[in-house]
């Protein structure tokens, strides 16, 4: 009989430290609904400090950057600032130099190359497309816009598996302009040499 009221005494000491455990006291609350939030000293907002400025990241080229990589402002320089705005689609690039390659088997080349481009607006770097279009230019004869494919490739790819034949490409098309270009020397020089007839 004595430990039936020593339990119930001891129950109720249980329940009233718990339910003081899960009363929230006012030392840990935040500020009141009617406080400002804290700031910063006045001092530190006339001073214009801030405690931001530790994160400040320095975005500066490292001094003699330009003497020790003298070709990195080329990158830059080739950067098409409406890139930013085309969509990246590797799946739809990829599908669109399958069906390229169909029209190339075939021998519509006007149909490949315009396949490719639209290859290279779904991804600008994608070196297949680039190649294969150097390669459909060079059908359609576009000589100049060949060359500069070729070497876009070379430059995504300058040890890929068809930089030999793009080196290749590019050394056989420019002696191709070089012949164009003496041959419509030649008639102009060959005509200034005769004497005019009588």
């Amino acid at each position: 009989m004595l430990f039936r009221p020593l339990r119930l005494l001891l129950v109720l000491a249980c329940l009233a430290g718990l339910t003081y455990a899960q009363k929230p006291s006012t030392d840990r609350e935040g500020p009141g609904p009617n406080q400002d939030p804290p700031r910063s000293s006045d001092a530190a907002r006339e001073a214009g400090d801030s405690s931001s400025r530790d994160s400040i990241i320095d975005l500066k080229p490292p001094r003699n950057d330009a003497k020790d990589h003298p070709n990195s402002s080329s990158a830059e320089d080739e950067y098409d600032q409406n890139q930013e705005f085309h969509v990246w689609d590797p799946h739809k690039a990829d599908k669109n130099v399958e069906v390229g390659d169909y029209y190339f088997k075939l021998g519509n080349y006007p149909a490949a190359a315009s396949r490719y481009r639209e290859a290279l607006q779904y991804q600008s770097n994608h070196a297949i497309a680039t190649f294969r279009l150097a390669q459909s230019l060079e059908k359609l004869g576009k000589t100049d816009e060949a060359i500069q494919y070729y070497t876009a490739y070379l430059k995504i790819l300058p040890h890929g598996h068809d930089a030999a034949e793009a080196n290749k490409a590019v050394v056989r098309l420019k002696e191709k302009l070089t012949q164009e270009q003496a041959r419509e020397h030649e008639p102009a020089a060959a005509k200034s040499n005769t004497p005019p007839q009588k």
